[in-house]
């Protein structure tokens, strides 16, 4: 067992165990000065240890807000798709207190490796004009775009040495270095229409990237730089309408008819041994074996499952069914979030939108209590309450989707609207 603490003063985490040791700088290799128990995974060069191998987001619990994010705004960053803006909301008092342009079609607020940026991955659908802006956290203030082929999303090598961007139109992957996105290498992933979301073995070696278009997910080896395969999505039989229910009225069923599933969102169990997978036309989440790379189970969760977010302390994974299984969806959809337990990959909770709406990316605000979504057909953001379900609704821009939660705990970020680990 290796135990990790931090030195006051020298700005750096010492790690013990085995006849080593090792430094790396306090901000990245901890966050807080207790005792964290660690593992034998051995990761990739570069990349920070992992801390517990039993619960790979035990570095991001509550308690865990590192001193590099301690002077950052408490803000919510909403990028809104067909506004070509960032909405800014205060959390604590519910209002919007900013807006501010960028580039054309934003559909992710990213924060950076080392957690001192918040990229705005701005695709430009339909063009070439594709750029970041980077916004500072501490003021919330953008800076100057940087040009960028199709940003569709965002995300980090594990060692915080590449910006990955994912050309989603171009079927590639462009990695970029980290800070001044200059071109490094790319990876085609041909056979993966509509390559989007991802997410990271436990150990850094590999990425499983969903492939929205083709109903299927791409394993990639980051040591390698190759394809190691694809996988197909096995659908169910039956699935969800589209159709609203009244309060009084169970989810409407229908048989699927789609012969491929449209996968977004993905994330790893605490364990690092499987991947749970949201498809918004299969209405669930895909459970894969990462390492064999094959489909071992299937939760059924609500009408087309988008955007997945584990809990502060590991232990739930909060699934937001954005209510319709059209790409473009309409208003005042069946939307809703479902809590399902990482242990048991049962079903715990289940929360309507009430009145109806279209939940779609986010996150878990530092201390757990509140899971922030956009409205992704309804142009609101939702706020709801982690222990009961309570929804509050905040009206933002036009056509919001992958909003940001800051500051966040953790030691360093992956990507996306916040991967930390």
């Amino acid at each position: 067992m290796i135990r990790t603490r931090v030195l006051q003063g020298l700005g750096v985490a010492l790690f013990v165990g085995c006849g080593a040791l090792l430094l790396v700088p306090a901000d990245i290799g901890a966050v807080s000065a207790v005792d964290v128990v660690s593992s034998t995974v051995v990761t990739v060069p570069g990349m920070p240890p992992v801390s517990d191998a039993r619960n790979l987001y035990g570095s991001t619990a509550s308690a865990n807000v590192g001193t590099v994010v301690k002077d950052d705004l408490e803000r919510i960053y909403v990028p809104n798709l067909r506004g070509n803006n960032v909405t800014v909301i205060d959390p604590t008092t519910l209002k919007v207190v900013d807006r501010f342009k960028v580039g054309r079609s934003p559909q992710h607020v990213v924060p950076s490796w080392d957690l001192r940026t918040l990229w705005v991955a701005n695709n430009a659908e339909r063009g070439n004009d594709g750029s970041l802006t980077p916004v500072d956290p501490r003021t919330g203030k953008p800076g100057k775009n940087v040009k960028v082929d199709d940003p569709y999303n965002m995300y980090f090598s594990p060692d915080g040495k590449s910006a990955i961007i994912v050309a989603e139109a171009r079927r590639r992957l462009d990695f970029r270095d980290a800070h001044t996105m200059e071109m490094q290498y790319s990876i085609a992933v041909p056979e993966c229409g509509g390559i989007n979301h991802a997410d990271f073995s436990i150990d850094g070696r590999y990425a499983i990237f969903t492939c929205e278009f083709n109903g299927s997910i791409a394993k990639i080896d980051l040591v390698e730089r190759r394809v190691l395969g694809y996988l197909k999505l096995a659908m169910p039989k039956i699935r969800f309408t589209d159709k609203k229910p009244s309060k009084s009225e169970p989810p409407a069923t229908e048989i699927c008819t789609a012969t491929k599933g449209m996968p977004q969102d993905i994330r790893v169990s605490p364990d690092g041994k499987r991947f749970f997978v949201a498809d918004m036309e299969a209405d669930g989440v895909h459970i894969v074996d990462g390492d064999a790379f094959r489909e071992v189970g299937f939760i059924t969760t609500g009408v087309a499952a988008h955007g997945l977010y584990p809990s502060r302390d590991g232990k739930k994974l909060y699934v937001a069914n954005r209510g319709s299984h059209k790409i473009h969806g309409g208003r005042n959809g069946p939307g809703s979030v479902t809590v399902v337990d990482f242990d048991t990959d049962k079903v715990v909770a289940q929360w309507p939108i009430p009145g109806g709406g279209s939940p779609d990316m986010g996150n878990v605000s530092a201390d757990g209590q509140w899971l922030w979504l956009s409205g992704r057909f309804d142009d609101v953001v939702y706020r709801i309450d982690t222990g009961t379900g309570r929804v509050d609704t905040i009206a933002v821009g036009q056509e919001p989707h992958g909003l940001t939660v800051w500051p966040q705990p953790g030691r360093y970020s992956l990507g996306h609207t916040g991967n930390l680990r």
